[in-house]
């Protein structure tokens, strides 16, 4: 942990890049593992790269609940920290590990038994479904350790520390590299596991992960107040991080939604077509990753600043971040738009899922831009102890708008492949500028002010 950030007092900019930059490194080094999977998955087959990319959404599910709970344990722990009191802090460490391990335990049950149905709704036959859930069978089964290890990584945001989990997603990249070979096609008395094996390979580096990050939460600072009467569920803490972390996750699980929706209508275009945008779609992930990054410091040096009712440096957060962010994202847009054939024939050799993943990344390219809007409001959401917002926010653009947009473009007006993302880009860009309308009403309402969203 860096103590020497004050995350109350240090110049905003000072903060930004050195909270976002471990963020976001990190974030690089986890989509690269994701790369090294899919690049892997094509070595098996390109129904295996299909089979990888319609598990995500149903994957998500495990991310989404760990986001929920990073996020309302950065957001009670850094409260805490911002209203000076460390001893509630360090209630919050062992109240958010037992809440995860709960959790996880539900995940897990539904993980393996909704699956099948909700594959199938994807177009999976027979032999697709069993193929994905020979990798997904595995991942939710080791449910409790990806939890666990968000929650501690929440503990560690809390006090401006990213370095930490960024120092295990690089290990675990370069472990992934090691662990997926030896585990898909065997060595020795190991035996070949096919794409089972990227499953094994995940929950072995998330267990070495999981270990070095309790490491690091027993050395800071706060844990000096933690004993082992604090694992005792206490219904005081356990229902603020419920109310905290609750719509967060089903935040995030629009989000599975939405990608679930889309994958709907790609369907409809066949398996290459679904194996050319999941491809794409990871290619686009790595040009998020600052973004993703902003999210993380934004509701770290969010959240103490609320707490010690610092406002003004609340919204000068909110515009410096959503600056950085919508600028880098014009010059990604740039890379995106003329790489695009180039970026997803690293991950496959079949034309037809290049082209239709080339596709998806030219548009991408030209949504970028807003993506900061929605990455950096849903923080300060969360920032504020308002992530009911955030709900509200996904679902409405996640779901409900692209849905319905999305079945009267393909389903009533018979659009292409393309079309699919034309309306994305539509939704994605109005929804941008009513948030940005938004945002500005509902932090005087939060601080009780009138003020510009520039004033600061």
């Amino acid at each position: 942990m860096s103590t020497s950030y004050k995350l109350t007092k240090d110049p905003i900019w000072f903060l930004l890049r050195k909270v976002t930059i471990p963020a976001s490194v990190g974030s690089l080094f986890q989509t690269f593992y994701n790369l090294v999977d899919t690049w892997f998955a094509g070595k098996i087959s390109a129904e295996a790269i299909s089979a990888i990319a319609k598990s995500f959404p149903i994957y998500f599910t495990i991310i989404a609940v760990g986001v929920g709970i990073g996020a309302a344990t950065n957001a009670m722990i850094g409260n805490s920290i911002g209203e000076r009191k460390e001893r509630v802090a360090s209630m919050y460490i062992a109240q958010s590990l037992i809440f995860a391990l709960a959790i996880s335990i539900l995940v897990t049950i539904f993980g393996l038994n909704a699956s099948n149905f909700l594959l199938k709704v994807m177009g999976s036959n027979a032999a697709g479904i069993e193929l994905t859930r020979e990798y997904l069978d595995i991942i939710f089964y080791g449910t409790f350790i990806v939890l666990i290890q968000i929650s501690l990584n929440g503990t560690l945001n809390a006090q401006g520390d990213t370095k930490s989990y960024r120092n295990v997603l690089i290990f675990s990249f370069f472990l992934n590299i090691f662990l997926n070979p030896l585990f898909i096609w065997g060595y020795g008395i190991i035996p070949a596991f096919g794409i089972a094996g990227l499953a094994i390979a995940t929950v072995i580096s998330q267990l070495i992960g999981t270990i070095y990050l309790a490491y690091k939460v027993n050395n800071c600072k706060i844990k000096k107040y933690l004993k082992l009467v604090c694992f005792i569920p206490k219904f005081e803490y356990l229902n603020p991080l419920t109310r905290q972390s609750v719509p967060v996750m089903f935040s995030m699980l629009f989000i599975g939604v939405g990608i679930f929706n889309i994958l709907y209508f790609i369907g409809k275009f066949g398996d290459l077509a679904t194996a050319g945008y999941g491809a794409a779609l990871r290619v686009e992930q790595v040009f998020l990753l600052p973004v993703i990054g902003l999210n993380t410091a934004v509701l770290s040096i969010g959240g103490q600043n609320f707490g010690a009712k610092a406002f003004s440096r609340i919204r000068e957060l909110y515009t410096k971040a959503l600056f950085f962010g919508s600028s880098f994202m014009a010059v990604a847009g740039i890379i995106l738009f003329f790489g695009a054939e180039f970026f997803v024939s690293l991950f496959t050799e079949n034309q037809e899922a290049v082209k239709h993943g080339a596709i998806y990344l030219k548009v991408a390219a030209l949504i970028g831009p807003i993506y900061p809007v929605f990455f950096i409001t849903t923080a300060v959401f969360q920032a504020v102890k308002k992530p009911l917002y955030s709900l509200y926010l996904s679902i409405l653009r996640l779901t409900a708008f692209p849905f319905l947009s999305l079945w009267y473009v393909i389903n009533i007006r018979g659009g292409d492949y393309e079309d699919i993302f034309y309306t994305i880009m539509a939704t994605n860009w109005l929804m941008g500028i009513a948030v940005l309308i938004f945002i500005g009403y509902f932090l005087n309402n939060v601080f009780k002010q009138n003020k510009s969203l520039f004033s600061y």
